[in-house]
């Protein structure tokens, strides 16, 4: 007969509390933007991020020219 899905293992449990503790964390970063607004500054970070990875990446294929 099936069960429910199988018990996480105790390692997992240390993930979860960081979790959380990251989520608290932005949180109180955020401030006092609302989280509708917050999509702005996070989708700015990821946008960096991406032109960030890919100047990093050309860079290094110029240098090997």
């Amino acid at each position: 007969m099936p069960r429910g899905p199988a018990k996480k293992k105790t390692e997992d449990t240390g993930h979860q509390s960081l979790e959380s503790k990251l989520w608290a964390t932005a949180n109180k970063l955020r401030g006092h933007l609302d989280a509708a607004d917050y999509k702005h500054v996070v989708l700015g970070l990821i946008f960096l991020k991406y032109i960030s990875d890919r100047f990093a990446h050309e860079r290094a294929t110029w240098l090997w020219i």
